[in-house]
């Protein structure tokens, strides 16, 4: 009888309760509407921007400082994902992983992509973010095809040869960098009220632009000015390195991670001799018309060595295989019909 009273006791103020919460309910949630219609963002630097390809979105071509080079043929434009409505590209060309994440940094006129993010977040429902930075940072990839540009120039033999001795350092450097800039994007989604699980991160590495092998004759200023020996060593080793310390930064995250340190293999630039519609990248290109302007013609060389249209497709291609699998890596290379396919790496 007397558990039964304390037990009445107990109900009566637990009802009461019940009653004041119910007709004071809890404030919504953090992020978008439940109807929202979803999206898939790209962040990240040149490779993600779609440098190379043309055709860029009004106000990244220059106009008032803004050189971001954000191209409509970018590769996240040619990411199939199902039931994806909208496509955002926040890549920024030059980018490194500070602007990535949360930071007050500004470059080429823009701020913190991962801010950015958040305000996305906030009126569509992520789905997907694909990221590729880090070669901006340390390890600075484009200032080592014009150092080696320069010593072709200059006829010397050790362009690859210093670089070795350093390459792994700023590579080493570089991991931690990325590294706070994805968790960053994961706080900030966060922060706007999604888990973990109810989103895909994805970070991808990057393709080699140049390889040995190149027609003696476009092995100069009109295609490819680089020594053979360097070539071999971008695609060898400075390219392999930087994909597995991306592949170790991705797992360090818990983010899933794609492999295109060979996705261009036999598609690099010059390769295709007297038939560049078969390659994947852009030779040496120079902006003439913009070289009669001051401020365009330091950006006269910024289209050199990176995917054209054709090559972000097939990037674009391999991503959505990708993400239609289960597989927390996998590897670009080339199928039977030279397209580029998403195999699943073994665990």
């Amino acid at each position: 009888m007397l558990r039964r009273l304390v037990a009445v006791t107990l109900v009566f103020p637990l009802m009461a309760l019940l009653l004041v919460v119910s007709d004071s309910p809890y404030p919504p949630l953090p992020g978008p509407p439940r109807d929202a219609p979803r999206a898939i963002v790209a962040m990240g630097d040149s490779t993600m921007s779609g440098e190379g390809a043309g055709s860029y979105e009004p106000g990244t071509n220059g106009e008032n400082g803004n050189w971001c080079h954000r191209s409509t043929e970018a590769s996240v434009h040619h990411t199939a994902v199902d039931g994806v409505d909208r496509v955002f590209n926040l890549a920024c060309s030059g980018a490194n992983a500070e602007q990535v994440g949360i930071t007050d940094q500004v470059r080429n006129t823009e701020g913190s992509q991962a801010l950015r993010l958040a305000e996305i977040a906030r009126q569509y429902r992520v789905s997907v973010v694909v990221v590729a930075v880090g070669a901006n940072d340390d390890p600075r990839f484009a200032d080592v095809l014009g150092a080696c540009l320069r010593a072709w120039v200059e006829r010397r033999t050790d362009c690859a040869r210093a670089l070795t001795e350093e390459w792994k350092a700023r590579v080493e450097r570089m991991a931690p960098k990325v590294e706070e800039a994805l968790r960053d994007i994961r706080q900030v989604l966060q922060d706007e009220g999604y888990t973990p699980r109810s989103y895909t991160l994805v970070l991808q590495s990057y393709a080699a632009p140049v390889a040995p092998g190149l027609p003696v004759d476009l092995q100069n200023l009109a295609g490819c000015p680089l020594r053979t020996g360097d070539l071999e060593w971008v695609r060898d080793q400075a390219v392999a390195e930087l994909s597995a310390a991306l592949r170790r930064t991705a797992v360090e995250v818990e983010a899933r991670f794609l492999d295109l340190s060979r996705a261009g293999d036999r598609r690099e630039a010059c390769v295709g001799g007297s038939r560049p519609e078969q390659e994947w990248f852009t030779r040496l290109t120079v902006d003439f018309e913009g070289l009669r302007d001051a401020e365009r013609a330091k950006h006269a060389l910024q289209e050199s060595f990176h995917p054209n249209a054709r090559g972000y497709r097939q990037f674009g291609r391999c991503m959505g295989q990708f993400l239609a699998t289960s597989a927390r890596s996998a590897s670009c290379v080339a199928d039977d019909d030279g397209d580029l396919a998403a195999v699943p790496d073994r665990d």
